[in-house]
């Protein structure tokens, strides 16, 4: 994998059916384990490649040949990408379809979030059928409202693709606006959570296993989702839940914090599975753990 390039890939086209769907069967045949791609430059030395464009490709790749078929998402962290300028883009671009060509799923954690047609170019960049960066989905941020995100509902839904939006994170500032209540009483996770329900009721009516349309839930906030009036069964749609592992989550935890909604959930871990590297056996040997832990631990 680390010496081939994009080009190999098959060609993007529009998915078929809805990311819930797809995700669904992705969760049967590989685990739930979503895997995130994250090549800061600590991995990278500890890995023996340099902290440039060379390094960050073998690094990438590599993972992905080891990986995609023991996680049902593979997660690459724009920001590592970024730092490399354009050159770290073509990178990213390679990833994706490197997933693409594996037959996995991928999600481009790009948290982004704007107004108008900056939200759109947002969107049409990570999510529009065509674009090199478009992977099967793609994070976004909420700090603007949940109706500034609606240019990418409305694109994501459009190319078959699916997002995740930022409900309740494990950072304590995050809980500043996350955990404020408008006048109703209503907290603000709350309100993400129901406008993202509102958006998959569409899909789960006419039969898809889930929406669309996920949320970001960190592994450690504990209670906060029933102490906010966070519904997570209610969404029926996929919960990306990062900090399982290395940042200190458990499988416990993870249950803990989703409850029924189990079975939509997609526990998130980079350090706790990229640590094994480099050699690719041992990566799948650590993704192979970690799955058995999430469908194991806390039953």
């Amino acid at each position: 994998m680390s010496s081939g390039t994009a080009d190999a890939a098959p060609a993007s086209r529009t998915p078929s059916r809805p990311f819930g769907d797809r995700l669904a069967e992705a969760i049967d045949a590989r685990g739930r384990l979503a895997v995130g791609i994250d090549p800061h430059a600590a991995l990278l030395a500890a890995w023996g490649l340099r902290d440039d464009v060379a390094g960050l490709r073998e690094f990438a790749l590599r993972s992905v040949e080891a990986l995609a078929p023991h996680a049902g998402v593979i997660k690459p962290q724009a920001a590592f990408f970024e730092r490399h300028g354009s050159a770290g883009l073509a990178v990213l671009e390679e990833v994706v379809s490197a997933v693409r060509a594996a037959g996995g799923l991928s999600i481009v954690d790009a948290k982004r979030g704007d107004i108008g047609s900056t939200m759109q170019g947002y969107a049409d960049a990570y999510l529009r059928e065509g674009s090199p960066l478009a992977g099967d989905a793609v994070t976004l941020s909420t700090y603007l409202g949940t109706s500034s995100l609606a240019p990418a509902f409305a694109t994501a839904a459009a190319n078959g693709r699916g997002v995740f939006v930022l409900c309740l994170t494990s950072n304590p500032e995050g809980a500043q606006v996350q955990h404020a209540r408008e006048a109703d009483g209503t907290s603000v996770a709350a309100r993400v959570a129901r406008t993202a329900a509102q958006h998959n009721a569409a899909e789960v009516a006419a039969g898809a296993a889930m929406g669309s349309v996920g949320l970001v839930v960190g592994a450690t906030v504990g209670g906060a989702a029933s102490e906010l009036g966070v519904d997570l069964e209610a969404v029926a749609g996929p919960l990306l839940v990062p900090g399982f592992g290395a940042q200190g989550g458990t499988a416990a935890d993870v249950r803990a914090v989703v409850g029924g909604a189990f079975p939509f959930c997609l526990p998130s871990t980079s350090r706790g599975v990229l640590g094994a590297g480099p050699d690719g056996g041992a990566l799948a040997a650590a993704a192979q753990r970690a799955r058995r832990e999430i469908e194991e631990g806390g039953s």
